[in-house]
């Protein structure tokens, strides 16, 4: 460890198996330890601080001018390493991602002209034609990957379906978007053949603009280049695709291992509405948000930011925060406080909320009307967490259920 990180010396590693296990005991240890905020090691021993207060995330994330969005800040680059697995999520780009000021504005008006240009009501139609499509795949084998074969596809074939690709290029776009999202195979290239394309229909749509999300980027009057289209498209795929998975797979999980839910499958989407609000609170997809970088020297608990420092926004933690959840056992009820959009001028803009609601119970509310009796097909206990910081998701979710002949089969 770098000398100038002597309070991480011996700071707790938010990796391992041990962590993704069980991230919430970590928490609580942090919190009894440190208070609100917590020095902690990322993958490969890489310092940052850890907001695990409800008061000081809402702090943090209300104050560009003192934790930017700008990664070019951060102080320890040269602790990180080339093949970094969070180096994605840190590099920075011309996006409302990274931009902080009358930048973010310039991109957030954009971006948010796009996503509020999605009637939600088609949007539920598409959502609900896929989910059967992907549910006929596997339906009459009586077996399934809830993951791999449904949450995981789901919501990358409905963000490619909004873009109003031909169909015979609609395809490639998918796999390629699948091999860069889950990191399998050439990424750069795969990167580049998405930004080419991405290109192409990006001058088609200036030239004829229609009525979809990619035709609002591009000819909207912030006046996006080309590269601004690509990435913060890329961008809203990448959060987008990987959160409302997370939410996905997380609820089935808590529907069919929670003794509250698993009773009421029959239920079906009468229950959908109380899953989706659980999981937010107690096993958000953004469990952390990375991150932030301190602009100048600050006190933020009891702790000493320097200029240049990361500090990791922890939503999971400061869900479970005392101050907001004096009595956690008594469950969250219809409290719509939790952080799992985010807060301050980064939160996950409001229609984009929307769509992600839209998208997974879609999703909960085909499967529980076509396999009613599904149950889990392993124990609760050997469930297998993706082994990530900040997204919370399962690796596989293998069910059984009655099988559906698929349409047209008669029986011998």
């Amino acid at each position: 460890m770098a000398l100038r990180y002597p309070a991480h010396a011996d700071a707790v590693r938010l990796y391992g198996d041990g962590f993704h296990r069980d991230p919430r005991t970590t928490y609580q240890r942090l919190r009894e330890r440190y208070g609100a905020v917590a020095p902690v090691l990322l993958d490969d021993d890489v310092p940052a601080w850890l907001v695990l207060g409800y008061r000081e995330l809402h702090f943090v994330a209300g104050e560009p001018n003192l934790f930017s969005k700008d990664s070019r800040l951060w102080n320890a680059w040269n602790l990180v390493p080339a093949d970094w697995p969070l180096r994605p999520l840190v590099t920075w780009r011309d996006t409302l991602l990274s931009a902080d000021g009358a930048e973010h504005d310039r991109h957030s008006a954009a971006v948010d002209a796009t996503v509020s240009s999605i009637d939600l009501l088609e949007l539920a139609a598409r959502c609900e034609r896929i989910a059967d499509d992907l549910i006929d795949a596997f339906a009459s084998e009586g077996s399934a990957d809830l993951i791999g074969q449904y949450a995981a596809r789901l919501p990358l074939l409905v963000g490619t379906a909004l873009l109003a690709l031909p169909p015979a290029q609609a395809a490639d776009f998918t796999d390629d978007m699948a091999a860069v999202l889950g990191r399998v195979g050439d990424v750069g290239a795969a990167e580049e053949r998405l930004r080419s394309a991405v290109r192409r229909h990006t001058a088609a749509r200036r030239a004829n603009p229609g009525s979809d999300p990619l035709s609002t980027l591009a000819t909207h009057p912030a006046a996006l280049t080309d590269d601004e289209v690509f990435d913060n498209l890329f961008m809203l795929f990448l959060l987008g695709h990987a959160k409302t998975a997370a939410w996905i797979g997380n609820a089935l999980r808590l529907m069919l291992t929670d003794p509250r839910f698993a009773a009421r499958l029959a239920g079906g989407r009468r229950s959908v509405e109380h899953v989706l609000d659980d999981v937010l609170w107690e096993d958000p997809p953004n469990s952390n948000a990375l991150g932030r970088w301190a602009t100048r020297t600050v006190q933020l608990g009891a702790q000493h930011v320097r200029p240049g420092d990361l500090v990791v926004l922890s939503v999971a933690a400061a869900n479970a925060d005392p101050v907001v959840r004096p009595d956690r056992a008594a469950g969250p009820g219809r409290n719509q406080a939790h952080l799992a959009f985010g807060s301050g001028p980064h939160r996950c803009p409001y229609p984009s909320q929307d769509i992600s609601l839209v998208t997974t119970r879609a999703a909960l509310s085909v499967l529980l009307d076509r396999l009613p009796d599904i149950t889990l097909a392993a124990p609760a206990s050997e469930l297998v967490w993706q082994p990530a910081v900040f997204v919370r998701s399962l690796t596989a979710l293998p069910v059984v259920f009655t099988p559906i002949p698929p349409p047209g089969f008669l029986p011998v």
